[in-house]
């Protein structure tokens, strides 16, 4: 099975929605995925994910079912840099690598700040909604890998957000999302396609084949949004910091 999930395009946050450069992202990406024989559409209940997958959706008489635990990854805490709760993701370098934890796949929501706001029950239910549609596909959670009770190759999508991607992706390849969310950037409707592999008969296991991936807005001459990535060197005063 293939499993392709798409960040949302580039994001008004203030009202949910996207910027114009965003819907002309989301127009961009209809070619590609029109292209594709799609079993079924997966949507985030969140407005910018919506419209991002609004475009592709009637370019091909489509619909899409709505899966809560596919809203952006809602955990929050208070950084010591910010005055106000903010996603838990998006520490600064020397802060999170110091922390050997946060490396681990089965003990990096255990840090203290984390316990404190709730991360490992909100890690949980998008572990478990993610197991559950992938075995209404045939593929059921067994320990590290999945039981291919019903091999196929069909393929799903799922228009999401970044950092609740990298939370499917922690899942899926049994890492920890941390090193993810600080070591990868998937620009505003970038693809991510993994496959399953089934060496032994009934074990799969999902290998990326590809990860935030944005030819299609390479072939339009699009400029990516730099939205998800910080400034390149500190001294980029018109790239973002914090």
């Amino acid at each position: 099975m293939k499993l392709v999930i798409i960040r949302h395009g580039d994001p008004n946050y203030e009202i949910d929605s996207l910027t114009p450069t965003g819907w002309k992202e989301a127009e961009l990406l209809v070619k590609r995925i029109s292209a594709m024989d799609v079993k079924a559409f997966y949507v985030s209940p969140m407005g910018r994910a919506k419209d991002t997958a609004a475009a592709t959706l009637k370019a091909m008489g489509r619909e899409a079912t709505e899966k809560p635990w596919l809203r952006e990854f809602s955990a929050r805490m208070r950084k010591p840099w910010f005055d106000q709760d903010d996603c838990i993701w998006d520490w600064l370098p020397a802060d999170w690598t110091a922390e050997p934890r946060f490396f681990d796949k089965d003990q990096w929501f255990h840090v203290p700040v984390f316990q404190k706001a709730g991360v490992e029950t909100e890690y949980r239910w998008v572990c478990e909604g993610l197991d559950a549609l992938l075995a209404d596909h045939g593929y059921r959670r067994e320990g590290n890998y999945y039981a291919a009770e019903k091999s196929n190759q069909d393929t799903i999508v799922l228009f999401c957000h970044f950092g609740l991607e990298c939370v499917l992706l922690s899942h899926l390849l049994n890492v920890s999302p941390m090193v993810l969310w600080h070591g990868t950037a998937a620009a505003p409707t970038s693809v991510t396609t993994l496959n399953t592999e089934e060496r032994r008969e009934g074990i799969a296991y999902w290998r990326m084949a590809s990860f935030g991936d944005i030819s299609h807005l390479y072939v339009a001459n699009q400029e990516p949004s730099f939205s998800c990535r910080f400034r390149e060197c500190y001294t980029c005063e018109d790239q973002r910091k914090d």
